[in-house]
C-alpha cells in the first residue's frame, strides 16, 4: 500500500504572510550563518544526495528552437476536432505530430 501524501499549495504572498507571522519551519537566521563547509558536510550527510557530484562550471543554458510558421492544408475535420480542444490546439497537433515522428525514428532505430 502506498503512502498517501498530503500535498499543500500556496501562492507566494501566502508563503510571505506565513513567514512574516513566524509560521514558517525554516531557520533562515541558522543557514546565513552556515560556512561552505557545514553546507557541504550537510549536503554530504543527505541520503537524497549521494552520488549527485554535478559539475556546474561546464553548464551551458539550451534554448528551444524556433518553431517554423506552417501554412499547410489539413483537412477541415481534423483541424476543427483539435479547435474544440481549446486554448492550445496547435500545440496539441504539433505534440500530435512529434509523437509520430519519434515513433518513426524509434522503429527505424530498432530495424537497422
Amino acid at each position: 500500500m502506498s503512502k498517501k501524501e498530503h500535498i499543500v499549495r500556496y501562492t507566494d504572498k501566502e508563503l510571505r504572510a506565513m513567514q512574516q507571522r513566524g509560521e514558517d519551519q525554516s531557520d533562515w537566521k541558522g543557514a546565513a550563518a552556515m560556512t561552505n563547509r557545514e553546507i557541504e558536510a550537510g549536503i554530504a550527510d543527505d541520503k537524497d544526495e549521494a552520488g549527485m557530484n554535478i559539475d556546474w562550471s561546464n553548464v551551458s543554458v539550451e534554448l528551444p528552437r524556433p518553431k517554423a510558421v506552417l501554412n499547410m492544408r489539413i483537412d477541415y475535420d481534423v483541424l476543427e476536432f483539435f479547435r474544440s480542444q481549446g486554448k492550445g490546439y496547435q500545440k496539441k497537433i504539433n505534440a500530435v505530430l512529434r509523437s509520430y515522428v519519434e515513433q518513426k525514428q524509434h522503429q527505424r532505430g530498432i530495424n537497422a
